[in-house]
């Protein structure tokens, strides 16, 4: 029998509507679930095109959005930033 995987809290910030989403995951999640899921809490319902989105991760692009949330290093109560890809422009 495998041990089931332990959930711990992460943050995430969506930029688009400034907002802090705090999700459950365990250390296999991958990077383009957590924003599926941090841009569907924030933005109320299912995002059109997640490739026009990007995560950052102590600053940094996470470019490999496959890789697992132990992989790039994040621990409980990480943080993480979701954010267009594109600048938008302010009027």
């Amino acid at each position: 029998m495998t041990a089931a995987a332990e959930k711990f809290a992460v943050r995430v910030m969506v930029t688009d509507v400034w907002d802090h989403v705090v999700l459950a995951v365990d250390a296999g999640t991958r990077i383009t679930d957590l924003k599926r899921e941090a841009l569907t809490r924030a933005l109320k319902g299912a995002v059109r095109d997640l490739d026009d989105y990007m995560v950052k991760f102590r600053g940094a692009e996470v470019s490999d959005e496959l890789a697992t949330i132990e992989s790039v290093g994040a621990t409980a109560n990480s943080s993480f930033i979701v954010l267009p890809v594109r600048r938008r422009i302010v009027r």
